[in-house]
């Protein structure tokens, strides 16, 4: 990924809490069938054994991508965070020269490394309890997979396949208006928090931050 320094995420703790704020990522492999992309929810865990994180996930065992990558080489998981549309009228500079063309802001965490497949029933039940809890954490009526029915939980794990990926390494960006002078990153604040689309609120809330 194209990172000039004024946007790189270096810590690994920003990346992996971008990561788990926005799980819902594309894995991107090669292998025997060509490229092929999924989009899927994902848990990321750190600990001693996978300082970088390692990440779980699941696949429908139709899909072809688990069995087509090719085995060592690594592979990519692209995490999306807040993205939005910046207007050259919100830089406050404009005025004065007319030095402003659109443009986007947005962040976003690349992590490469190898897959491996997980077909025990074991792991693959936990792996979707701990998906299921950690997507209903928000809510005050949480639901779990002990409300569902052992044997139809069963039946659910035989449909899919599960995939960890070892962080080998990480890429993390965050284009927030950093090139910009502070006076027109506030300008960009002011515009993407009064037009209220899509990320803006978010956005707007991490221009803010890498302002102070």
């Amino acid at each position: 990924m194209y990172t000039p320094e004024p946007f790189k995420v270096e810590d690994a703790v920003a990346a992996h809490a971008l990561m788990r704020a926005h799980p819902f990522a594309i894995l991107i492999t090669q292998g025997a069938d060509g490229m092929l992309a999924t989009h899927l929810p994902t848990v990321l865990k750190v600990d001693e054994a996978s300082p970088l994180g390692r990440i779980e996930c699941h696949l429908a065992r139709p899909n072809p991508q688990w069995k087509s990558f090719t085995a060592g080489a690594d592979a990519l998981m692209i995490f999306q965070g807040p993205e939005a549309y910046i207007r050259p009228g919100w830089y406050l500079s404009k005025a004065e020269h007319g030095k402003a063309v659109p443009t986007w802001n947005y962040a976003a965490v690349h992590a490469y490394g190898p897959l491996r497949v997980m077909s025990d029933k074991a792991w693959l039940l936990a792996h979707v309890g701990e998906l299921s809890d950690q997507q209903e954490a928000p809510y005050a009526a949480r639901w779990s997979t002990a409300e569902a029915p052992a044997s139809y939980l069963d039946v659910m794990a035989r449909g899919i396949v599960g995939l960890t990926l070892e962080i080998a390494r990480l890429e993390g960006k965050m284009k927030m208006s950093q090139n910009r002078e502070l006076r027109d990153r506030a300008g960009v604040v002011e515009g993407l928090r009064g037009r209220r689309e899509c990320h803006d609120a978010e956005t707007a809330a991490l221009v803010d931050k890498l302002m102070r």
